[in-house]
């Protein structure tokens, strides 16, 4: 199993690399670290073997240094370049070459507050991508293997996707896992019907879990509330290494992936990696985590 990481010289590739790394840790994974250059930079080797170097070889050289010294002994990697006009359309090419189960990236850098500002690569990533895509919050360092997935849930159309393969992720390691429903109040802040129905839904989808996942595989469910998506994902307790995963919005393209208002909203106050799970993904038995 292979992940592709967009990297770059900067804050948001070191964070890429760091949570990849965790990820692999904790699901057996291959990593391929990409630098994507543009159409008109000068054809630059990856490892030219000892010999004199112009500046782009060596900005190459620097990039490869840093990236795989974030990387631990017990995780295969391999440095690529490419070039191409968009980032994001390598990474995707290079992904369904490689048959990736991941592409991971890190959030934007800008915003001095803000764990997640999706950037123009990302971005594009998260509107074209047919792979599941990672986005690391902003300063992102820690490499140890994952130790929670918590898949959110609901019952529009995408949750199946990200909960089949939460499942295969969970299973493949015995990593535990938590399914979450996010319930947004009414403006009278009255539990209701919504919350009574979540919490069925969320029983039907542990009841399903456990009869898919192995014998006594550590699995829960919450319901968490609040009066808007953000306050009710404040509510969360979550653990240094946990991973997110969610279904792409109901809006996207079949097998692409779409962040739609919810996940937005997610965004802005997650405080843990996020993986967006493209709609109708279909390859999830196969690729444990993709």
């Amino acid at each position: 199993m292979r992940y592709v990481v967009g990297y770059q010289s900067d804050e948001r590739g070191r964070d890429a690399v760091a949570l990849a790394v965790a990820i692999a840790r904790a699901q057996g994974a291959k990593l391929d670290i990409m630098l994507v250059l543009g159409e008109d930079a000068p054809y630059v080797a990856a490892n030219p073997e000892g010999k004199r170097v112009n500046a782009e070889e060596q900005h190459v050289l620097s990039a490869q240094r840093t990236a795989l010294a974030v990387v631990p002994k017990d995780v295969e990697a391999e440095f690529h370049v490419r070039q191409g006009s968009s980032a994001a359309a390598v990474l995707i090419e290079t992904a369904v070459e490689f048959e990736a189960a991941l592409i991971v990236v890190g959030a934007a850098s800008n915003g001095l507050f803000k764990r997640y500002t999706v950037g123009t690569v990302a971005n594009a990533l998260l509107h074209a991508s047919p792979i599941p895509v990672a986005l690391a919050p902003r300063g992102y360092t820690r490499t140890e293997p994952i130790e929670r997935l918590t898949a959110f849930i609901g019952q529009r159309q995408g949750a199946d996707a990200a909960i089949d393969v939460a499942l295969v992720a969970a299973g493949r390691r015995d990593v535990p896992l938590r399914f979450v429903s996010l319930v947004e109040l009414d403006a009278r802040g009255e539990h209701g019907e919504s919350v009574n129905a979540a919490h069925r839904h969320a029983n039907t989808v542990l009841t399903e879990a456990a009869r898919r996942l192995p014998k006594e595989h550590e699995a829960s469910v919450e319901v968490a509330h609040g009066r808007t998506f953000e306050e009710a994902v404040d509510s969360v307790d979550w653990l240094e290494g946990e991973l997110v995963i969610i279904g792409s919005s109901r809006l996207a393209q079949k097998r692409r992936l779409f962040l739609g208002s919810t996940a937005n909203k997610i965004l802005r106050v997650l405080p843990v990696p996020l993986v967006v799970v493209p709609l109708e993904y279909e390859r999830a038995e196969s690729h444990p985590l993709g």
